[in-house]
């Protein structure tokens, strides 16, 4: 997966290259500086003793030593003051100048931790959003596996407003399905039908003919349709999906390839189909979106509120606990 946010300690990630958030004299610190400085051991300390410092925004390569990356990149985030300072450019410039110099090392595989959103007081929501839109536009270029790596659940969180409308959303949407079996059937027996809201009524399975005839198109054929439909390129289809080259490559050459369900709705958010659209292509891999499944109800928020950035979607996806999207 091109950008993937897991959550996990940064000093064993095993990547080409670890982004060290360091200070400006990189000579070590606390939080995620002094974790990496105990991990790589005192060589570090020593070579980072030759390079002279760091600017706010720049970053500069040491080797890896005791890690079990390659190469660690320092870069030296901004303290947060009230965000009219030039601190999103300046953090912006970290994770740019940060992917040229793993670029320029040949590296494929890179973590970042979340820069500048520890003590130096950058708020985690307005961090992430500047990482996620840095590193996808860096992407959109290059093939590159980034990761962003959370410690814990405590440091993350998208923010308060979208957290509470998916909640809601998923509250909505979600009571039905989990009330009481027995209940509903007392109520109905009653005489008080539960009411269906037109999405669930939408859900319906088609009939045999309609499932027969669908065998006709493969979801490699409908894909390829799609993306032949939308004027775009294979490249600009498996990048904006977060899905690896390769896998596409499997994809394109094999008509009945069958992907996994993570997959098949990166394309539908890739290729911005609707909710309709994108339950046929569902249909197509042997899947079906449902209200009792979260992640389900997830990915209909997004695509019902026109929001098909999959960096933002995986955000929420991560935030509820949710398998994300793309390879």
């Amino acid at each position: 997966m091109p950008v993937c946010i897991v959550r996990n300690d940064i000093t064993k990630m095993k990547v080409d290259a670890v982004v060290n958030a360091a200070n400006r004299t990189l000579l070590g610190g606390g939080g995620v500086d002094g974790a990496i400085h105990k991990a790589a051991g005192p060589k570090l300390l020593a070579e980072c003793k030759t390079l002279g410092g760091c600017e706010t925004g720049g970053a500069k390569l040491t080797r890896g030593y005791n890690m079990p990356c390659r190469y660690i990149i320092h870069t030296v985030g901004p303290i947060w003051q009230d965000g009219e300072h030039g601190e999103r450019e300046k953090l912006a410039s970290c994770y740019r100048t940060s992917l040229q110099l793993a670029k320029e090392a040949k590296c494929e595989t890179v973590a970042f931790p979340l820069i500048s959103s520890g003590a130096y007081g950058y708020p985690k929501d307005k961090a992430l959003r500047v990482a996620i839109d840095t590193i996808g536009e860096f992407l959109a270029e290059n093939d590159m596996t980034v990761y962003i790596v959370i410690f814990d659940k405590a440091s993350y969180v998208i923010s308060e407003k979208l957290f509470k409308d998916i909640k809601e959303y998923i509250d909505d949407r979600y009571a039905y399905e989990h009330i009481d079996r027995r209940t509903r059937s007392l109520r109905e027996f009653a005489g008080y039908p539960m009411q269906m809201s037109a999405d669930l009524k939408s859900d319906s399975e088609p009939t045999l003919k309609e499932a027969v005839e669908q065998l006709d198109e493969s979801f490699s054929e409908m894909l390829l349709r799609k993306i032949d439909e939308r004027k775009i390129t294979d490249a600009q289809c498996y990048k904006k999906a977060n899905i690896d080259r390769k896998l596409f490559s499997k994809i394109r050459s094999d008509k009945r390839y069958k992907p996994s369900k993570t997959t098949a709705i990166a394309f539908a958010v890739a290729l911005e189909l609707s909710l309709d659209e994108t339950k046929e292509l569902l249909m197509k891999a042997g899947f079906a979106l449902s209200h009792s499944n979260k992640f389900d109800i997830i990915i209909e928020y997004f695509i019902e509120h026109g929001n098909y950035n999959i960096f933002e979607i995986n955000e929420a996806l991560f935030a509820f606990d949710q398998s994300l999207l793309g390879s």
